[in-house]
C-alpha cells in the first residue's frame, strides 16, 4: 500500500484497530434535520470523542474550524432529496481535486444494490475508486437502502458489502443486523457499523453496537443515535467505551448515566 493511502487510513483507524466516525452529512438529502439545524452547535461538543467526521464540503467549510478539526471522510455522492422520486438516483457531487484541497482522509459514497439505479451507483463507486487510488485517498462505500428498510438483513447486507469491497472500497459502512458476522465475515475490508433497527432506549443502542463489535465490525458511524439523544456527549462517551475500551452494554449504560447526571 502506498504511504499516502496507508497514512490516511491510519488517521481514521486508530492504533488499537478500531474507529468511531461521527456522521453529520444527513442534510445533503434531508435538509435541516432535527438537531442538526445548526451543524456547528451539534458538532463542536462531540469533536473530542470522535475519531473522524463524515461530512459534506459545505458543512465542513461553514461549521468546522480548520484549526480544531478531526480527520474528514468527505461525502461526495448526492443529487437527490427526500421529496424526490428515488433516493438511489445519486451521482458524484464533488471532485477528487476538491477532496485534496480540503485535505481529507477519505471520501464516502453510497451504493444502492438491488435498486433500479444499482449499475449507476456501482459504476460511480468504481470511478471514485479509480480516482482515489490515483491520489492515495481511500474510498468508504456506504451500503444504502433508501426507503426500503426491509432489505437490512444479513443476506442483503453481506451481498452489498462484498460487492463494494470487490470494486475497491477500502472501508465499507453498513447497517447492523441479526447475524452480523455473516456480513463482516464475507467482506475482506474493514466494516464500520451504521445505525441498526429503530430503538427506544440507550441500552438497545449499546446492545446492537456491542454485538456488532463482537461479530467483526471495527467501529461505528452513528449519527442520529448520538446527536438526536437528549444527552449527546454522554452518549458518545458511552459508545466510545464500547468501541475502544471493550466496554459491555451494562458498562456503557453506567457511563451514560454517570455522565448524564454530571451534565445535569
Amino acid at each position: 500500500m502506498e504511504w499516502g493511502m496507508a497514512n490516511r487510513l491510519a488517521q481514521l483507524i486508530q492504533p488499537d484497530g478500531y474507529a468511531l466516525f461521527l456522521p453529520v452529512d444527513h442534510g445533503y438529502f434531508q435538509g435541516p434535520t432535527t438537531r442538526l439545524e445548526q451543524p456547528r452547535q451539534t458538532i463542536e461538543p462531540l469533536l473530542p470523542y470522535a475519531d473522524a467526521l463524515f461530512i459534506t464540503r459545505g458543512v465542513l467549510r461553514s461549521s468546522v474550524d480548520p484549526d480544531n478539526a478531526l480527520p474528514v471522510v468527505l461525502r461526495v455522492s448526492g443529487g437527490t432529496s427526500v421529496i424526490g422520486g428515488d433516493l438511489a438516483n445519486e451521482g458524484l457531487t464533488t471532485s477528487m481535486e476538491e477532496a485534496i484541497r480540503l485535505n481529507v482522509a477519505a471520501v464516502g459514497i453510497s451504493v444502492f444494490v438491488g435498486t433500479d439505479y444499482e449499475k449507476q451507483s456501482l459504476l460511480n463507486l468504481s470511478r471514485l475508486v479509480n480516482q482515489g487510488e490515483r491520489y492515495g485517498i481511500p474510498v468508504m462505500a456506504v451500503t444504502a437502502v433508501g426507503k426500503e428498510l426491509e432489505k437490512r438483513d444479513a443476506r442483503y447486507l453481506a451481498l452489498a458489502s462484498r460487492i463494494a469491497a470487490e470494486l475497491g472500497a477500502r472501508v465499507v459502512k453498513t447497517y447492523w443486523c441479526e447475524k452480523f458476522d455473516r456480513v463482516s465475515g464475507g467482506c475482506p475490508v474493514p466494516v464500520i457499523m451504521a445505525g441498526g433497527p429503530q430503538v427506544d432506549t440507550e441500552m438497545e443502542v449499546f446492545e446492537f453496537v456491542h454485538d456488532g463489535m463482537q461479530k467483526g465490525a471495527i467501529g461505528i458511524n452513528l449519527g442520529r443515535n448520538i446527536w438526536k439523544n437528549d444527552y449527546p456527549v454522554p452518549m458518545i462517551k458511552a459508545l466510545r467505551a464500547i468501541v475502544h475500551e471493550k466496554a459491555t452494554p451494562d458498562d456503557a449504560q453506567q457511563i451514560f448515566e454517570t455522565e448524564r447526571d454530571r451534565a445535569g
